[in-house]
C-alpha cells in the first residue's frame, strides 16, 4: 500500500508541474490531496511508515555504533578503555609482558 500512496503522490505532483490545464484543474488536485492527507487512515499508515523507519535506522545506528566501537579502539569511550588498559610503562609494553633480556 505504502508503495501505491507514494506513486500516487508522484503521479499527482509530476501531472500538477508538468500540466498545462491552468490554475483551475490546479486548484482542483490540490483539493483531492489536501482531502487525502487528511483521511484518518492515510495519516496512521503514514505514522506507522515513520515509526517504522525510525525503528530501523536506530538499529542500525546500534550495529554500526558497536561495530565500530570493537574495531577501531579510539571511538571506545574513556570507561571501556580504561577497563581495558593496563600499566603504562612508557614502552608500549603493559608491565606484565616486560621481558629482561638476558646479559
Amino acid at each position: 500500500m505504502r508503495y501505491r500512496l507514494t506513486f500516487g503522490v508522484g503521479l499527482a505532483v509530476g501531472y500538477v508541474l508538468g500540466s498545462r490545464a491552468g490554475r483551475e484543474r490546479y486548484e482542483q488536485i490540490k483539493r483531492m490531496v489536501h482531502r487525502v492527507s487528511d483521511n484518518p487512515s492515510v495519516q496512521e499508515t503514514a505514522g506507522l511508515v515513520g515509526a517504522r523507519i525510525s525503528q530501523a535506522t536506530g538499529a542500525a545506528k546500534t550495529k554500526v555504533t558497536s561495530a565500530a566501537r570493537s574495531r577501531l579502539p579510539f571511538l571506545q569511550s574513556n570507561n571501556d578503555w580504561e577497563a581495558e588498559k593496563h600499566d603504562d610503562t612508557g614502552t608500549g609494553w603493559p608491565e606484565g609482558d616486560r621481558t629482561v633480556a638476558p646479559h
